[in-house]
């Protein structure tokens, strides 16, 4: 089986999708013939091999609404052969791309739909019907919770061929060693032994960074530990000044793998305050529950409460209620046995539930039937 699979960006670009999209194919790589398309963030074609995936990264033109502009894209589709196309929405460039290519449509089409464009309206009144009639055309679409299949308008139509798989990690990086113990330790000494809470993201709008600061006012001696870079860091800074809490808020910009485990098990709880429903999954809570890390969640109608439900592996809080967040954050310190088995229950889900290998099989199911499909109707 050929699979290309047509993404935004891939590893070491870090972000939802492509953490997603690069764990796929570490799963699917011994298993079918697999290559990867997907934009480069300079103006020149790159054409390399990631961890035994062939990837060729498109020169990017400019990008503009957050969407790149990869002219070559549509040729590179046209040059490739392959038995089954796997894209993954949103992403206007892959859609114009695929609908302008030339070459016939015999090949199955799989979509797995990240999350619906919520905030740029313009964009999703140009790319909107373009995406429809990709969706339209497509024999599956996997969606990573049930709850996201039930809310989307866009997928409304097409729900007779979404197939909920969850997204998963790969838990074997999420385990515990004497040296990141060691690593935890020192984090907390770091912060004098005080409570801390982290929470992990690009620090952009729908993120709600700016609602976990002012509730910090409320949790008498927490830190709380941000990690990520955006374009909103002035402008949470200032709050946190503006807030009195300049001193227990702490903008730590982007680690590497081993920084963040040492964070995850030096922590407290996790917080993920995020306000709209942008936030579709959440990956980051996966990556908390499997180091056991209780989770504060919010109530959006995606798949975020889905991944951690409330009084099971933490609490869920409704979306931008700063004091509903901020008496969630006390319960949680107040009580350590709570966060243990909190954290423990979240960490059998994630192994039970949220494996990259139990993601992995669901997906190449499903490519399985859509081929099979295909050949019985000729």
């Amino acid at each position: 089986m050929k699979v290309l699979q047509l993404g935004k960006y891939y590893a070491p670009y870090r972000g939802g999708m492509e953490t997603h999209l690069s764990g796929l194919c570490e799963e699917l790589k011994g298993r079918v013939r697999l290559e990867v398309l997907v934009s480069n963030t300079e103006p020149r074609t790159v054409r390399e091999v990631v961890h035994g995936v062939p990837v060729t990264r498109c020169a990017e033109l400019v990008k503009v609404a957050s969407t790149s502009l990869n002219p070559t894209l549509p040729l590179e589709l046209s040059r490739r052969r392959y038995e089954l196309l796997h894209m993954h929405f949103p992403h206007p460039m892959a859609v114009m791309g695929y609908l302008g290519s030339v070459r016939p449509r015999r090949h199955g089409l799989v979509i797995t739909y990240h999350s619906d464009v919520v905030r740029q309206k313009r964009l999703l009144k140009v790319y909107g019907p373009f995406m429809q009639r990709a969706l339209a055309r497509a024999d599956a679409i996997l969606v990573g919770s049930p709850n996201y299949v039930e809310t989307s308008e866009a997928l409304r139509p097409h729900r007779d061929r979404c197939h909920v798989v969850p997204f998963g990690i790969d838990v074997s990086r999420f385990v515990r060693t004497p040296e990141r113990e060691a690593a935890a330790s020192a984090v907390r000494a770091r912060y004098g032994g005080a409570p801390l809470l982290m929470g992990v993201g690009r620090l952009v709008y729908y993120k709600g960074f700016d609602h976990a600061i002012r509730a910090l006012r409320e949790v008498e001696g927490a830190h709380l530990l941000l990690v990520g870079e955006g374009p909103l860091r002035a402008e949470l800074e200032a709050l946190a000044r503006a807030c009195g809490v300049a001193g227990r808020v702490h903008f730590l910009g982007n680690l590497g793998d081993e920084e963040l485990l040492a964070l995850y098990f030096a922590c407290d709880a996790f917080v993920l305050s995020s306000v709209t429903r942008a936030e579709a999954f959440a990956l980051v809570q996966l990556e908390a529950l499997a180091c056991g890390l209780p989770v504060i969640n919010t109530a959006l109608d995606s798949g975020v409460p889905f991944v951690s439900r409330h009084e099971e592996s933490g609490l869920t809080v409704p979306p931008g209620d700063e004091a509903a967040l901020a008496a969630a954050m006390r319960r949680m310190l107040a009580h350590p046995e709570q966060r243990r088995a909190w954290g423990e229950a979240g960490r059998a889900r994630v192994l039970a539930e949220f494996t990259q290998a139990r993601m992995g099989e669901r997906v190449l199911s499903i490519y399985r039937e859509v081929l099979d499909a295909r050949r019985a109707r000729g």
